[in-house]
């Protein structure tokens, strides 16, 4: 089971919070998903910089991203919680794509180009892979989420980092791994970031509390809201009577300055269409395509997860929307996109309802580009450091690693071998892992269930009766059960209540009925019909 933001944990009785229904009207749950979307848009703004800076593109190309997925994607995705934007795992690919390529305003058309792949994957259908992801290994790309979280916050938190918001791989682009930098961080502690983080997590553990959940107040105002303002009146009030505890200039968070429509269209970059003619862009194309759609995928299936109210979003239409997304993204200078689970995180922590809480986070980013840069400016990343630090513990808080202990060793397994590949590599690579893991597992569990052992009366007969459906998959279980059979014995094979038997399974029963007499074995087949065998 998976522990959801703001719901009891496993064992607790779910009778004292019921989950309301959700409201159906278009600004019915406002009240909930403006001060959800200003928490995700204070987490979504230093992520769109950051990802901008590493992947060697304008600042503003992150933010650009961030407001089409905000504003655009929001109302054309079937999900009612996910957020999407700049994703840190597409990094490394907007990296080699422009080396690959170029220039950056050639991974701008690649980005258009891979918005037309998904929409295209979308229309066949394609979305429909994301259903064969294991829970366990949905559970594990969770947990291991918010532990990454937690590890990438720690350096923030104590202001002694300079790398970007949310560098979520392992080997970072400074040159220092996700443990070094928190050894680096410690040597070199900012005592001003420190308060400021702790105060901050402070009110949200105490906002989380169970006497202030209570409170009308509390359930209307969000923790991270009220974290984030008493930090700037922190820091300010640092200003005047500690300068010494000041937090520094780069922990604060630090927007373009971007006067007017006017500037902001001088700051933005536009494709470069005589690219289209080189072979190499379609090629990144195609890379941006797969790599952003599997991303979006895992996240909104996880996001479904999270959700209180278990909405299921549809996956053709995801890939239709974040599509659409991508191809406005890459003409107006934006980075590509996918949903995005820590910022979803944020969204359904925070009290998000539904759609209109993340449009309402990408109009305040289009808002800030123009108004709010000042105000904004004046944010410690300690403080974004604490939010991120409590939705990272939701994440992957004890009570879900108890969960999948109690499932036993085939939830268990996959579970911890996705978390511990994505630590120590990527999201993609991590869940690949974690899948290979899983379906050996699915592998295992169907060869058991292939057929029912009944005795009969009479001595030295076995009746073995087929399951309903016997696919390629139960073939290992089939072919172990025909070579444990006993010598000297007489065998019924029955497979007269089987609608569909895999031809493969066809051919294992059929080569084991010609061996058969070798080892004194009578083998009599009922409703299962005898097919070649290649090489006999």
């Amino acid at each position: 089971m998976v522990s959801l933001p703001n719901t009891p944990q496993p064992g607790q009785s779910l009778a004292p919070t019921p989950i309301p229904e959700p409201a159906t009207g278009l600004f019915s749950t406002i009240g909930q998903d403006a001060p959800a979307g200003l928490v995700v848009f204070l987490v979504a703004l230093p992520l769109c910089l950051g990802i901008s800076l590493a992947s060697g593109a304008p600042l503003l190309a992150g933010l650009v991203a961030g407001i089409v997925g905000g504003v655009v994607v929001s109302w054309l995705s079937g999900s009612q919680l996910s957020v999407s934007g700049p994703a840190a795992g597409l990094t490394v690919t907007v990296l080699a794509a422009t080396a690959t390529l170029g220039s950056f305003q050639a991974v701008l058309l690649a980005t258009v180009v891979a918005g037309l792949i998904q929409m295209g994957l979308g229309l066949v259908k394609a979305g429909v892979i994301g259903m064969y992801f294991p829970v366990s290994v949905i559970r594990g790309m969770l947990a291991a989420i918010g532990l990454i979280l937690i590890l990438k916050q720690i350096p923030h938190f104590l202001g002694a980092d300079t790398d970007y918001f949310e560098d979520n791989d392992l080997f970072q682009f400074d040159g220092l791994n996700t443990f070094s930098a928190i050894g680096a961080a410690a040597q070199h502690i900012a005592l001003g970031s420190v308060v400021v983080g702790t105060v901050a997590l402070g009110l949200l553990l105490l906002w989380d509390s169970a006497p202030l959940k209570r409170l009308k107040f509390t359930r209307l105002v969000p923790g991270a809201l009220v974290a984030v303002a008493v930090s700037v009146l922190l820091n300010q009030l640092f200003k005047i009577v500690a300068p010494a505890l000041q937090v520094q200039p780069q922990h604060m968070v630090k927007l373009p300055v971007v006067a007017s429509w006017q500037t902001l269209l001088g700051e933005m970059t536009f494709p470069d269409w005589a690219a289209i003619s080189n072979p190499a862009l379609y090629g990144v194309a195609l890379t941006i395509a797969v790599v952003a759609s599997l991303e979006s995928l895992l996240s909104v299936e996880a996001v479904d997860k999270l959700d209180p109210h278990k909405r299921k979003t549809p996956p053709n239409r995801e890939l239709l929307a974040q599509g659409v997304g991508n191809v406005l993204s890459g003409l107006l200078g934006g980075l590509p996109m996918t949903a995005v689970i820590v910022r979803s995180s944020a969204n359904i922590n925070a009290g998000g309802q539904s759609r209109l809480s993340a449009f309402i986070h990408g109009l305040l980013l289009l808002a800030s580009l123009l108004f709010l840069t000042p105000l904004l400016n004046q944010i410690p990343l300690a403080a974004l450091a604490a939010v991120l630090l409590m939705v990272g513990f939701k994440l992957t808080a004890p009570a879900i690693y108890r969960a999948q202990w109690r499932l036993g060793w085939g939830q268990l397994i996959p579970f911890v071998v996705t978390i511990t590949a994505i630590l120590f590599t990527d999201l993609l690579k991590g869940v690949g892992v974690g899948l290979v893991v899983g379906f050996f597992y699915i592998l295992k569990a169907n060869a058991k269930v292939a057929f029912i052992e009944e005795h009969e009366n009479q001595p030295g007969q076995l009746y073995l009766r087929l399951s309903e459906h016997v696919s390629f998959l139960n073939k290992a279980g089939v072919v172990q059960a025909l070579e444990n059979l006993p010598r000297h014995s007489r065998v019924i094979l029955d497979g007269t209540r089987s609608k569909v038997i895999d031809h493969d399974v066809l051919e294992a029963i059929e080569s084991f009925r010609r061996i058969a007499p070798e080892r004194d074995i009578e083998l009599e087949l009922r409703g299962i019909r005898p097919v070649e065998v290649a090489g006999h």
